[in-house]
């Protein structure tokens, strides 16, 4: 068997402001590709399907078009909740899409109610190994603790309680037949590597769980670190399919394909996901950003741009996006400004002889640079209009 591993897809969620609808539907039509391209038997999607707890109807329809796409290439789909999910929903006639070959995991009481698939043989041998695949949904801890039987609520101790029924389950199958288990997870392990666009999995604490809660399982499908990274050979994040912040520009977004026969996991190779939009992060001068060659390749990409000038130049915004059209985030970070003592703006309001001094200290002070002459004359025009205002009242 074939299998592919995949997670967050995140469905719904916008970019910095632009919809991502239309690059998540091309990253659909790549995966239902390579499914028929590489003859994948089950697709792994280890959580947050969704990006909300209640989608839009579009984004609904396109987890449809999705599972359609996938059967139809002839896969089956194992599908997990995870914490930007809404389980009950995502859940929904999941009785009824397992008899068309998509099986939902988004309930506690099926973390160790496996989907089974015979490896070699016919399907009614009772003697050909088995694969077991096994989903554990997101655990909130406040949640679920009681329904685990566990007297802290913790990520571990909640990970730890779903993990024991599993392998209680796989001891018992063992009993009579060779089973090999894969396990789908939406979690923090530790040894992973976080980026900005994941929501902290703990609240008041580390929510990090140890591989080795992992151990003996012949490979653990996780999900919610949206970097594609191996843990252990056995254990690891296939990450998000597209970037969702600009902290991820250097990732290499996609998967994992996993074969497995009658002796268990065989090989496990990447499968990269063809990026819409390139990412960059650029940071200089006003003037050499729209001046230089070498930032020639970021004028089709969507921009995080950093500006050192010194004073902050006027309508930068602008003045960026006429050679960097889709700048989407503009910060300032003047070169030198740690260095420079800076006067508090209450000992300069102090300082002001009149009116007109206080509005241009203010300006001033929120921007990192003094009013030109326009701006002081516009301001002065301004001050003397509330001035004769007053006066006829």
């Amino acid at each position: 068997m074939r299998l592919l591993h995949t997670s967050d897809w995140h469905l719904g969620r916008s970019f910095h402001g632009v919809g991502m609808l239309d690059a998540q539907r091309a990253f659909i039509e790549q995966l239902v590709a390579v499914v028929r391209e590489e003859a994948v038997d089950v697709v792994l999607i280890a959580g947050d399907v969704y990006d909300r707890a209640l989608p839009g109807v579009d984004v609904v329809r396109l987890l449809d078009d999705a599972l359609v796409g996938l059967t139809g290439a002839g896969a089956q789909v194992v599908l997990t909740s995870g914490n930007h999910d809404s389980a009950i929903r995502l859940g929904f006639a999941s009785r009824l899409l397992e008899r068309g070959g998509v099986h939902l995991r988004t309930r506690l009481a099926e973390l160790d109610q496996p989907v089974l698939f015979p490896l070699g043989g016919r399907a009614d041998d009772g003697d050909a190994p088995l694969l077991a695949i096994y989903g554990i949904p997101w655990l909130e801890p406040r949640l679920v603790a009681e329904q685990l039987g566990v007297d802290t609520a913790s990520h571990f101790e909640v990970t730890r309680a779903a993990t024991a029924r599993i392998r209680a389950d796989l001891a018992v199958r063992a009993g009579t037949r060779t089973v090999h288990s894969v396990v789908l997870a939406h979690t923090f392990a530790s040894g992973g590597i976080s980026s900005d666009s994941e929501r902290d999995l703990s609240i008041g604490g580390v929510g990090a769980v140890p591989l080795d809660l992992f151990d003996g399982f012949g490979y653990t499908a996780l999900g919610h670190l949206h970097d594609r990274q191996e843990l252990s050979p056995s254990v690891r994040y296939s990450g998000s399919p597209l970037a969702y912040s600009f902290s991820e520009a250097q990732h290499k977004k996609g998967g994992w394909l996993l074969d497995v026969g009658p002796d268990g996991i065989g090989g496990i190779r990447e499968v990269l996901w063809q990026a819409p939009r390139t990412l960059a992060v650029l940071r200089g001068k006003l003037e050499d950003l729209l001046s230089a060659d070498a930032f020639a390749w970021a004028e089709g990409a969507y921009c995080q741009i950093t500006l050192t000038d010194a004073q902050r130049p006027a309508q930068a915004m602008e003045k960026l996006r006429s050679r960097f059209p889709d700048t989407l985030v503009l910060g300032f970070d003047p070169e030198g400004a740690g260095a420079t003592a800076k006067t508090s703006y209450s000992s300069k309001l102090a300082e002001a002889a009149d009116d007109l001094s206080v509005c241009c200290g203010f300006l001033e002070h929120v921007r990192g640079r003094a009013a030109d002459d326009h701006e002081a004359a516009a301001l002065a025009e301004a001050l003397e209009a509330v001035r004769l205002e007053g006066m006829s009242l």
